[in-house]
């Protein structure tokens, strides 16, 4: 039943990571003024926020220390919320932050690393 539970929300974080890369894609769409504004933003946020989690959040990351690594994640996700907001998707953007602390919280309380 442990074992239920970590890959629960191990697979849940990475869930919620992808809704941000998600959530960053929507925002730049709807953000930009013209058609390539639009497409730079919608590609160009995403991947840009993956590859700054990729250096110094993901598990295998080369870059960074516990201190950097919990900027980066709480950097990431708030700014998501933040983007729901923005797109006038306030409860959804509340709920988001909500469930990304929750996860986070039940990871590094649990110590349930991959």
């Amino acid at each position: 039943m442990q074992e239920i539970w970590r890959w629960s929300n191990l697979g849940l974080a990475f869930a919620v990571e992808l809704a941000g890369l998600g959530i960053f894609a929507w925002w730049g769409w709807r953000t930009g003024g013209s058609t390539p504004i639009k497409l730079l933003l919608a590609i160009g946020l995403p991947v840009l926020a993956a590859v700054v989690w990729g250096l110094f959040a993901a598990p295998t990351a080369n870059y960074g220390s516990p201190v950097v690594t919990a900027i980066v994640k709480i950097a990431f996700f708030g700014l998501a919320g933040l983007a729901l907001w923005s797109l006038d998707h306030w409860l959804l953007g509340t709920v988001f932050v909500l469930v990304v602390a929750a996860n986070l919280l039940i990871i590094r309380v649990g110590h349930l690393t991959a």
